[in-house]
């Protein structure tokens, strides 16, 4: 019979098996590091049988908090297994061997993904903790490298700066910073940068990171007053690659020390490169003199591929795979999929799959079929109304203007764009989208489409502005 079944358990179990139990339990169903973080400084503070109530202590303010909005509910289900009965599960701060107890709710700061740190009241340690790790090695993807990415025209700039860093760390462009919607291949040259130089400097202290990652090791460095091992490490790399910089938005400790991460780095002639969503300029909760570092090198497009360059990752990749793609097949896929890279190597493998489990040759009608599902939904979701709606978003005009006669730039210009759109992304003829503009003439709409069609060859903004305004009526 389990305790859960056994009225009297409560008198035949002891708080500290129930401590031992709980531990093994959460050790199992925790990563070690999530473990060691969060779980192994608990201790078990006290157990009152009269109101069936036990009290876990924490041993700062931050991680009291953090272990009541994460794992309270665990614990309080953990501790009525165990028990027999229900347990009210209460947490204190527990300090050098004394607690105290918190009421009241979590503090805002600690709803956030990175709860604020420095203003926390924490007891003068000094030794650092020895059991704080970073994992040191690269995390590079060796099949990320300069001969597996695809040069067009819409990143060209960015894979020649990224060859003319990798021969030249920390003399070319420092600090380089990529920025690009998803998808489009930042992460792809940054690894290649980091391949480039392992293999011509085997020694090299090189570490790719995610903004997130980063992020975390700064947590568990405050948690574990091990502030001085974390710079050691982070500002000790002759190469360090972080991607997704817009993470640190709001961060105020992290952008702190990724600052004197960065300048120790520079003034030691170590390459720094960064990726982002967003031009540093237009990155919010990122603090100014951050955004001034980023700005003192190299800044770089990665544009949304165009149609060749999108057939052209489709061939390649299809042939890796050893299936070879016809032109006509891929011209099919590429003019259907025409967002981002990864939406591309989506749809390869549903074709891939499709035509290894059937047995087919791979035809415009075996794409189009593996494919259904997919150019069902975007068909579905993807109408000239819709992109009225989002063009007018974007540039703050009101729909009705899509349909008025009225010309000023402020207006025209956008609806030209929509009209591209419109025939970029749907099926309708040039007379029937005409008529949805307001009923307009097909020659209206053939010109607004010839015009943005050669304006976005040469204005990468422009470019831009239309990825950004495809992405939103895709998602």
């Amino acid at each position: 019979m389990s305790n859960l079944q056994n009225p009297a358990a409560l008198n035949s179990t002891s708080p500290l098996g129930f401590w031992d139990s709980a531990l093994g339990a959460l050790s199992r169903e925790l990563s070690p590091q999530q473990f060691k973080t969060w779980i192994q400084p608990l201790t078990l503070v006290s157990f009152e049988e009269s109101n069936h109530s036990l009290t876990l202590g924490a041993p700062n303010r931050f991680k009291l908090d953090w272990i009541k909005k994460t794992f309270a509910d665990r614990f309080h289900e953990l501790a009525s297994q165990y028990f027999g009965v229900p347990i009210n599960v209460g947490f204190v701060l527990a300090i050098d061997g004394t607690s105290a107890p918190i009421t009241g709710t979590a503090p805002k700061e600690a709803q956030s993904s990175e709860p604020e740190m420095a203003n926390e009241a924490e007891p003068v340690v000094s030794t650092e903790d020895q059991s704080f790790e970073i994992e040191d090695h690269s995390k590079l993807n060796p099949n990320l490298t300069f001969e597996t990415f695809v040069t067009g025209k819409a990143n060209q700039l960015a894979r020649a700066a990224s060859i003319q860093v990798a021969h030249n760390p920390g003399t070319s462009y420092n600090p380089m910073f990529l920025y690009g919607g998803v998808g489009l291949g930042k992460t792809h040259l940054i690894h290649a940068i980091g391949n480039h130089l392992l293999k011509e400097k085997p020694n090299a202290r090189i570490r790719y990171i995610h903004a997130e990652q980063y992020v975390s090791d700064v947590v568990r460095a405050y948690q574990q007053k091990a502030f001085d091992r974390f710079k050691r490490y982070y500002h000790s790399l002759d190469l360090l690659l972080i991607d997704d910089i817009q993470f640190f938005s709001g961060k105020s400790r992290t952008q702190e020390e990724f600052f004197y991460a960065f300048e120790a780095l520079l003034s030691n002639k170590s390459q720094v490169i960064i990726t982002s969503d967003t031009y540093p300029k237009e990155m919010a909760g990122i603090d100014d003199r951050l955004i001034s570092r980023f700005d003192s090198g190299l800044t770089v497009a990665i544009e949304p591929p165009e149609l060749e360059m999108r057939v052209a990752i489709l061939m390649k990749k299809a042939a890796s795979e050893g299936i070879p793609m016809s032109e006509d097949v891929a011209f099919f896929v590429a003019k259907h999929l025409r967002s981002n890279v990864r939406e591309l190597e989506g749809a390869l493998r549903k074709i891939l799959a499709f035509v290894r489990f059937h047995g087919r040759d791979v035809t415009i009608e075996v794409a189009r079929t593996a494919l259904k599902d997919l150019l069902s939904i975007q068909n579905r979701q993807i109408s000239v109304e819709n992109i009225q709606k989002a063009v007018a978003d974007f540039y703050s005009i009101k729909v009705a203007d899509m349909y008025s006669k009225k010309r000023p730039a402020n207006i025209a210009r956008p609806r030209q764009i929509a009209m591209f759109m419109a025939k970029e992304l749907t099926q309708k003829s040039l007379p029937e989208i005409g008529e949805l503009f307001g009923g307009r003439d097909h020659t209206t709409v053939l010109h607004a489409v010839r015009k943005i069609a050669d304006e976005r060859a040469h204005d990468s903004q422009l470019n831009h502005e239309i990825h950004v305004i495809e992405q939103t009526l895709k998602a």
